[in-house]
């Protein structure tokens, strides 16, 4: 249904377009109004459903550790001879720079101090404010947050490579409301993700910008003035349509790998300017704090103590994690095809969660250690009054400060720009059925739409009532994705039903063969055929075995038919609503071996006749098999499909 489906979505285009356009003029005619309305929702919530947002965000964190642990976390996001599309250290880079990198640099500094100025429940100014305000500090920017991220994307990555349906928020809702996902009920789900993102880097670059001012102001004493924050906001999104029209392996790719290594030698220069060995004491006492106490952090809602405290931080991040969970999800799966759902969650917790917190030590300890230890006054009262311009004072402390600053804001403008470029690629595709190949003018719309919202509402006052509004959002998407998650235990308990019917008499004659011509077998397995043999093989052998097949399935009134490519013939065989069985013969070229001498002088490559199934290739070649052999092993799987079937009707329905 998919291949179906136009790149560009009417249905979706056109409503966000609308929605976005009208939510504008409703805040840019009366933001006052509009902030206090969202303001009531958003407290309104906090009051009564804060609850929710915690036991919801404790499953969502479970729920991921469990898959991860499980059987199915050998389940490969794609086929099963699918490999990742990106090397580690990119994928890890470009996940890290979309989800949160801007937010470290804006809390870095600022959040450990605030939570020593003004600790939930330690003395204000003593050693268990200290300890406690690093506690906070990794609770809020810990696994929570990072499972929320891994949840979403594992669900659409899953089910889109995996199961072919499109890479958009819909295919979330396939596990509940099945093929209904192609009607309006997936559109409504589109629309919601297009404008929850709109709004989220919306309001991420308008606030942001007036870091980068402070920045600029500090190095060139450019003035902090609306006026300047918006060329920094046109700046920004000129770069990030760049970035968006050159796709995702160009520009994406190449500015999150340099905000890396950026980040990394901005980390390193702090760590080793300031107290280095006590940011390492601080580093390990601090993971072992936040781990011993991560439970009881979870729950902890201070339902006995009646502090307002949770509301305004922990209901807020979770809020917040939840409501750019959309976006980020969504891009973090369209970066994750070909990996383990163990190698995944591995990837997607583990890695940023540990350079996340190391961050957080080297600047919040290195801040809290120059208020206590060394006098630092002003860090603490920028915090206070401006906390955009607190990492900035944090760095004057410092030698070579300005070569710091130098290079702190041009990694607060790149992570700006892959933010909005990754955002802009993500509503594209919302836009396009989950196509990420789209006409450029597409990408630059919404590029170009995103600095627009931005701009506008920061001359007019209304981010806050959108941050607000995204936030409030998070709710009933919080519903969405705990649906999802039982949609998806369903749909790999049917993937483990099919792995168990594949070792239903997994001993095989792979020859399909009662032969003794062991000579024939041994020149099968080490001849190099090379194109043309191949092709011979598929268009005789291979074709009139699936012709006689076919030809004895529709004598038991069962429909089958034969499918030519350009690289493969299959063998379908319809099942109505049930799974349908696929035999497909893939021509795989590989690398010669050192030891063959079967083609001609200067030939670097051969083929192989690979079997796939629906779940992806499985390893083993017939090239040269007889037309009775490759008929024995079709009818050898087609057994392991119907004791699939057959497992499945015996669970009852699972989908």
């Amino acid at each position: 249904m998919l291949g179906q489906q136009a790149k560009f979505n009417k249905a979706v285009f056109y409503p966000a377009s609308l929605v976005i356009l009208l939510l504008m003029i409703i805040t840019v005619s009366a933001p006052n109004m509009a902030k206090s309305l969202f303001a009531d929702i958003q407290n309104a919530i906090t009051a009564n459903g804060s609850w929710f947002y915690v036991l919801t965000v404790a499953i969502i964190l479970g729920f991921v550790l469990y898959l991860s642990l499980s059987r199915f976390g050998s389940v490969k996001l794609g086929p099963d001879h699918a490999t990742p599309d990106y090397s580690l250290g990119t994928w890890i880079s470009m996940l890290f720079a979309a989800g949160m990198g801007i937010g470290l640099m804006f809390f870095g500094v600022a959040e450990p101090i605030m939570h020593y100025l003004s600790p939930p429940t330690a003395e204000q100014g003593s050693l268990e404010a200290i300890k406690e305000a690093m506690k906070i500090t990794f609770f809020h920017w810990g696994f929570h947050a990072w499972a929320i991220y891994a949840i979403v994307a594992l669900v659409l990555a899953y089910f889109s490579y995996r199961h072919k349906l499109p890479l958009t928020l819909r295919s979330a809702l396939h596990p509940i409301i099945g093929d209904k996902i192609y009607g309006w009920q997936g559109h409504l789900v589109d629309i919601f993700a297009v404008v929850s993102t709109v709004f989220g880097v919306a309001t991420s670059l308008g606030l942001g910008a007036s870091q980068v001012n402070a920045g600029l102001n500090y190095l060139f004493e450019f003035d902090v003035s609306q006026t300047n924050q918006v060329i920094i906001m046109v700046v920004i999104t000129a770069l990030a349509s760049v970035s968006v029209a050159t796709g995702l392996d160009k520009g994406i790719k190449i500015l999150s790998e340099a905000n890396m290594l950026l980040a990394i030698a901005l980390l390193a220069f702090i760590f080793i300017l300031g107290p280095s060995v006590f940011l390492l004491q601080a580093y390990v006492q601090n993971v072992g704090a936040y781990l011993s106490e991560i439970v009881s952090n979870t729950f902890n809602l201070f339902a006995y103590e009646k502090k307002s405290w949770i509301g305004g931080w922990t209901i807020f991040y979770w809020g917040w994690w939840l409501a750019w969970a959309p976006f980020v999800g969504l891009f973090i799966a369209r970066i994750s095809k070909g990996r383990t759902i163990r190698e995944f969650v591995l990837g997607v917790m583990v890695v940023p969660t540990a350079f996340t917190l190391l961050w957080m030590t080297v600047f919040g300890n290195s801040a809290i250690y120059m208020v206590v230890e060394q006098g630092a006054q002003q860090v603490a009262n920028m915090v206070s009054e401006n906390s955009s311009v607190a990492l900035f004072v944090f760095l004057e402390q410092f030698p070579w400060s300005t070569i710091l600053t130098v290079l702190s804001v041009a990694m607060i403008v790149i992570f700006f720009v892959t933010s909005c470029d990754s955002g802009a690629m993500v509503i594209d595709m919302l836009c396009s059925n989950g196509e990420n190949n789209t006409p450029v003018w597409q990408r630059l719309f919404w590029a170009i739409s995103v600095g627009v919202v931005a701009a506008v509402l920061s001359l007019v006052g209304g981010l806050e009532a959108l941050q607000t509004m995204t936030i409030a959002s998070a709710l009933p998407f919080s519903l969405v994705l705990l649906f999802s998650c039982f949609g998806l235990v369903k749909a790999l308990e049917v993937e483990s039903a099919k792995r168990e019917s594949l070792q239903h008499h997994a001993v095989l004659n792979i020859s399909g063969e009662e032969s003794n011509d062991w000579k024939e077998k041994l020149n099968n397995i080490v001849s190099t055929p090379d194109k043309k043999d191949i092709n011979q093989f598929l268009n005789k052998e291979v074709k009139r075995a699936f012709k006689a097949i076919k030809a004895q399935f529709e004598l038991n009134d069962i429909e089958a038919e034969i499918k030519v490519s350009e690289k493969c013939i299959s063998l379908v065989v319809n099942h109505g609503e049930e799974h349908d069985f696929i035999y497909g013969v893939y021509k795989k070229e590989h690398v010669q071996p050192s030891f063959s001498h079967d083609q001609e002088e200067g030939s670097e490559s051969y083929y192989r006749a690979e079997v796939h199934l629906l779940e992806g290739g499985q390893d083993y070649d017939i090239m040269g098999w007889s037309e009775a052999a490759v008929i024995n092993d079709v009818i050898n799987q087609y057994q392991k499909h119907m004791h699939f079937l057959h497992i499945l009707r015996d669970e009852g329905p699972v989908l």
